[in-house]
């Protein structure tokens, strides 16, 4: 992080003169009095919004509109409602927030186009760079017991969230800690972007993966994390670049980490014919997630202490465990069935997505992300997210043998129906609009693309006509491929949208010539990262509600960059002829 910008910014904020009522004008009265009726709402306040820190940079921003006495009680009457009511009109009581939220002008990422570099960097130093990333692995395992990941919160929020998703999501949520955190989250962002405030929380930076710098990062577990990881120590392998010591360190993280997917994280829930099913929960019970017990505590005090099952994490620790070679009974379930269960079907079971951030694409035959838990929990309500419906879609090519797929007219008319989905959304060009999508960047997108195109090439060839007889994937292909060529890494980028594109790349077939901007990107930035590590941490993926959340780590860096290294190392070593 440039450090004179921040300085300055920090200067700015403190500084700036106060135009109108600021957050804590409108909020310490509701708030801060002893009749307020719902507790959750009052502490999360004090501690989200009026701690020190963000009062002392946010006491000076001010919304001039709000010294419209009308305007003023308006807002101040609806937060009032959703303080003291048990079962406030949501609508009514966000209404105010979505019309000042409507205020913001916030964008995407940007990048200029840059010249491709000349020539492809040596395979040594290619060969170097992966050596690296999988010793940092291998080392953060060793020295925690696990692989890290952190999310850090930008309260600037989303761009792609506005007025109209934040009355989505506050009719849709079910949970009320939720909701509130929600309300509260979109009203202080106001106040952030529309002040010198916002340039401190929201600096610039290059490429499009943006850079975790926030100071304060909460480290946690999770199933989902580790069955990436596992995924990476598995390409490392197979690299054939890891010492002999290293090799076995990597299968032993791979083994503890596949149980800690398929067994420490197991849930049952209830399947769509009213049996039991078991699935994988993101964070399995305390002490797994690995929380330190000052964010566990603060996490309670927030109201997000209701977690559920969802459809990636399952898919992505049946997927890995499947390539580990694991052989764990819960492999046998063909989830595919369940999955089936959770497939919007255009208008008939549309509903099953109540928070439609992205409804401007066509739902049909993508999966919905979250599984009610037994007692029949959802505090998220539900959504759909287009990379969650690839990862389905992996996981099941790979168990396609398994599960019986082809032999069974329903389970391939659901594959059949999640494949239609990805086919018009990527015909329409809507795969690289960042709305699109709930909790990845497009650019993800593409890079998981090409890991479905991969599971589905492994299968025999009957199976695979069997199960795209129209050749979607290869229509798919040539435009997914497209995108990353002429858009992605035509443009500036940094090592993490590097990584994203190698992976796409090499999964899907790209000529030498198309590796040179992503290689040359990740290894220029070689020890970047802090306290040692190869790489910066960069959002792998984030959440839009409450507020803009991102997820990712140093980890997650070195694994994607050696995930696609290692693509590409294959992809440029010449082969002798059969």
């Amino acid at each position: 992080m440039d450090v004179r910008y921040m300085a300055g910014a920090c200067y700015r904020a403190l500084t700036a003169a106060k135009d109108g009522p600021s957050l804590y004008d409108i909020c310490d009265p509701v708030f801060l009095r002893q009749s307020c009726g719902n507790s959750h709402l009052a502490t999360f306040y004090k501690t989200a919004l009026n701690n020190p820190a963000l009062r002392l940079v946010l006491r000076r921003a001010g919304l001039p509109e709000l010294r419209d006495p009308v305007r003023l009680r308006a807002l101040r009457d609806a937060l009032t409602a959703a303080c003291d009511q048990d079962d406030p009109d949501w609508r009514a009581v966000g209404q105010p927030v979505a019309d000042l939220v409507d205020t913001i002008e916030l964008a995407h990422p940007k990048p200029k186009r840059v010249a491709a570099p000349p020539h492809l960097p040596r395979p040594a130093d290619v060969d170097a760079a992966i050596r690296a990333c999988g010793t940092h692995l291998l080392d953060s395992f060793d020295r925690n017991g696990f692989i890290p990941t952190y999310a850090a919160f930008n309260l600037i929020g989303d761009p792609d969230c506005r007025g109209r998703e934040l009355l989505m999501a506050l009719t849709g949520l079910n949970a009320r800690g939720y909701k509130n955190s929600t309300l509260m989250f979109n009203l202080a962002r106001v106040f952030i972007a529309r002040s010198a405030v916002g340039r401190l929380i929201n600096p610039p930076w290059n490429g499009i993966a943006e850079p975790m710098w926030q100071p304060v990062q909460i480290r946690h577990r999770s199933a989902y994390y580790d069955a990436f990881y596992t995924e990476a120590l598995l390409a490392f392998i197979a690299t054939e670049l890891a010492t002999g010591e290293e090799s076995i360190a990597a299968r032993d993280a791979i083994d503890q980490m596949v149980t800690f997917c398929l067994t420490t994280s197991r849930e049952t829930v209830r399947g769509p014919d009213g049996g039991s099913v078991d699935v994988v929960t993101a964070l399995a019970p305390l002490p797994h997630p690995r929380f330190s017990r000052y964010f566990w505590q603060i996490k309670q005090r927030l109201g997000f202490d209701v977690y559920v099952p969802d459809c990636d994490t399952t898919a992505c620790s049946i997927s890995v465990a499947t390539q580990a070679g694991c052989n764990d009974a819960m492999l046998q379930q063909p989830l595919i069935d369940f999955y089936a269960g959770l497939q919007v079907r255009a208008g008939g079971n549309a509903p099953k997505v109540t928070v439609p951030l992205n409804d401007h694409i066509d739902y049909d035959g993508g999966v919905v992300t979250w599984i009610d838990s037994l007692s029949g929990a959802r505090p998220f309500g539900n959504d759909l997210d287009p990379t969650l419906s690839l990862d389905v879609l992996e996981a099941t090519l790979r168990n396609a043998v398994r599960w019986k797929v082809v032999e069974t007219p329903k389970r391939l008319e659901t594959v059949q129906r999640i494949i239609g989905f990805h086919r018009r959304l990527i015909d329409s060009g809507q795969f690289t609009d960042p709305k699109s999508h709930i909790y990845y960047l497009p650019e993800l997108y593409c890079a998981y693309f090409g890991r479905c195109s991969a599971a589905l090439r492994a299968l025999p060839e009957p199976m695979q006509r069997a199960i795209d007889p129209d050749a979607a994937f290869d229509a798919m292909r040539n435009i997914v491929l497209g995108y990353v060529q002429d858009e992605l890494i035509a443009r500036e980028i940094n090592p993490f949208d590097a990584a994203l594109a190698l992976i796409a790349l090499g999964h899907l077939g790209a000529e030498p010539d198309s590796f040179k901007a992503p290689l040359n990107c990740i290894l220029d930035a070689l020890g970047e990262g802090p306290r040692g590590a190869p790489f910066k941490a960069y959002e792998w993926n984030k959440m839009k509600t409450p507020i803009r959340i991102l997820v990712g780590g140093p980890e997650v860096t070195s694994a994607f960059v050696l995930i696609g290294l290692a693509l590409a190392r294959r992809a440029l070593t010449p082969h002798p002829a059969a």
